[in-house]
């Protein structure tokens, strides 16, 4: 059981995203693109391949109904920021935390106008961490606010309890940039929870980067469809093996992991059977 410290169970991330296999498409076709769920721990549980005339937004439902995400909560970027799929998630008994960009009528630019009012942050739960990453700092600052009865059609959102802005701040080599994002969310009043939830949508994003890093799964140009969508889930099977794999020396990447099992893979599968 999680615990967030304070002795209150904490409710696992399922994160969900979609990868365009950049090789797999030319001139006469469009290249494979997958939604994935991944959980916390960077492991992908379940993915559905969009089809060719569709978009992810008809996928995740699918994906959802192979899932239990009973307790869950799912995080899904603005292109899943969709009714129905806050609806299935609901109905699922699953919790959900949905970006917000334009592509979601009004919703967007209330939310973004709400907290424009900095007199009306003081109305809303904080929460803010600071870091060191890739060179400089980094400050990330959540919002949360569950005064929503304003809001224009929040009866269409089922479970709709609060709306949150997260703000990162990075300070590197004498700059500063800044990036604000919305969202909403079935979660109560918590801006830590929150705050968790949004930075722990980042593991589907670095799952997808290893696959291009790691794998360089662009730069394969299987053209024959399903081929290239079962060598991508080979690879996925591979990234998680490696990211469970203790090899019994320091710390390295899973680049570094990969190469020092090509070097002696017998040896090496032994321990992977045996963990």
């Amino acid at each position: 059981m999680l615990s967030n410290g304070e002795g209150q169970k904490l409710q696992k991330i399922l994160a969900i995203d979609g990868k365009t296999q950049c090789g797999n498409g030319n001139k006469n076709q469009k290249a494979n693109h997958i939604v994935s769920a991944v959980d916390e721990n960077g492991i992908c549980l379940g993915q559905r391949l969009v089809q060719e005339k569709s978009n992810e937004i008809t996928a995740i439902p699918k994906l959802l109904d192979e899932l239990n995400i009973k307790g869950q909560i799912v995080t899904i970027d603005a292109m899943g920021t969709q009714t129905d799929i806050a609806t299935k998630i609901r109905s699922e008994k699953a919790d959900y935390v949905l970006g917000l960009k334009g592509n979601q009528e009004t919703l967007h630019d209330d939310v973004k106008l709400y907290f424009a009012d900095k007199e009306l942050h003081k109305k809303c739960g904080y929460h803010y961490t600071i870091e060191k990453a890739r060179g400089g700092v980094e400050r990330r600052e959540y919002w949360q606010t569950d005064d929503i009865a304003w809001l224009s059609k929040k009866s269409k959102w089922t479970g709709l309890k609060s709306i949150g802005m997260t703000k990162n701040t990075v300070y590197r080599d004498g700059k500063t940039t800044e990036e604000t994002r919305y969202f909403i969310s079935s979660l109560p009043m918590n801006a830590k929870e929150l705050g968790r939830c949004i930075r722990g949508h980042w593991v589907v994003e670095s799952f997808h980067w290893h696959l291009d890093v790691t794998f360089r799964e662009d730069a394969n140009q299987t053209l024959e469809k399903r081929a290239a969508y079962n060598l991508n889930i080979i690879n996925k099977i591979a990234l998680s093996v490696l990211k469970i794999t203790d090899l019994g020396m320091k710390p390295m990447s899973l680049k570094k992991k990969r190469y020092s099992i090509s070097l002696n893979p017998l040896r090496f599968l032994k321990i992977v059977l045996s963990a």
